[in-house]
């Protein structure tokens, strides 16, 4: 079934179905977050490993509130960031709201608002959060538009939401803010620059790497192995550049002009462009580990299978 209008997602979530819903980084296949049932359905659905925690999806700060216990940095940071791309690791506060298996058995929680105007409403509509991972087969890369995503989990979903092309395209930025200093534990859109200047250094993940989705080795990953820091394709190679690119067959340009933004909301889509060629590897060009070239080499490194 595709539809477009909120309440048909919001019936789906309250008889225990999944459904495909864009946001502004990835689309997600998501399920009610209260319903235990529901949530081993969308795991399966996805194969994702039980141990990997979701985020839980709301519409603001008052429903958040209700789901994590957030402190004054949480308040800081959603004021000048949500709705949109940050999610914060707060103790959990809603137990009811975000069942165990959602949140991997943790006694914290991933929560954050959307941007997407759709979103948005499917989550007014439903009253209540969920839980939205990536519409895609675990570890493969993330949908970016709504053909991908049908492609791979639609099958599982009783209600497809098309909104467009992703205006993101990279998971959210996920900041821990427990006891002592935040902790930037997966890089996103919202930079680690922006986040400091609100609430202070952030710290490495540590021991709270496992509290966040997404922090898996080999993640985010084509079929075809990926070479990174590459100048040049090899023979046989696909190409992802940016900026200025080599004249040869299967070149994907991130960004012709070196734009970041750019180049993040098209990574997953011509990484999965390139990977339907079938090429004997995929090689990257270098990305500026700065800004939001931060979240780009991070995806690209868990790609390719390693991390640092």
């Amino acid at each position: 079934m595709i539809a477009a209008h909120p309440l048909s997602a919001a019936t789906a979530w309250a008889a225990g179905e999944l459904v495909i819903l864009p946001t502004e980084t990835v689309y997600g296949l998501a399920a009610d977050a209260a319903n235990p049932a529901a949530v081993a359905r969308l795991y399966e659905a996805k194969g994702r490993p039980r141990f990997n925690p979701l985020i839980a999806h709301v519409t603001d700060w008052s429903m958040a509130s209700r789901v994590g216990r957030l402190d004054e940095r949480a308040r800081r940071l959603a004021d000048a960031f949500w709705p949109g791309p940050i999610t914060f690791v707060a103790p959990i506060a809603g137990a009811d709201l975000v069942c165990d298996l959602a949140r991997a058995g943790l006694d914290t929680v991933a929560v954050r608002a959307p941007s997407h105007a759709l979103a948005q409403s499917v989550l007014a509509a439903f009253g209540r959060p969920i839980v939205a991972p990536s519409a895609n087969r675990s570890g493969r890369p993330s949908p970016t538009t709504f053909a991908d995503a049908v492609a791979e989990t639609g099958a599982a979903a009783a209600v497809r939401l098309d909104g467009g092309d992703c205006e993101v395209g990279l998971e959210s930025t996920v900041v821990a803010l427990l006891d002592g200093p935040p902790r930037l534990l997966r890089p996103g859109a919202v930079t680690r620059a922006e986040i400091e200047a609100l609430i202070g250094p952030l710290a490495e993940a540590g021991a709270d790497a496992v509290r966040s989705p997404g922090r898996l080795t080999r993640h985010y990953a084509p079929n075809a192995p990926l070479r990174l820091n590459a100048n040049a394709p090899r023979p046989g190679e696909a190409y992802l550049a940016f900026g200025r690119a080599p004249e040869a067959d299967r070149v994907f340009n991130l960004s012709p002009s070196g734009d970041l933004q750019e180049a993040a909301a098209r990574l997953f889509s011509l990484l999965r462009a390139a990977d339907a060629l079938a090429p004997a590897a995929i090689a990257a060009a270098p990305i500026p580990d700065e800004g939001l070239g931060e979240a780009i080499n991070d995806r690209l490194r868990r790609a390719a299978g390693y991390v640092g």
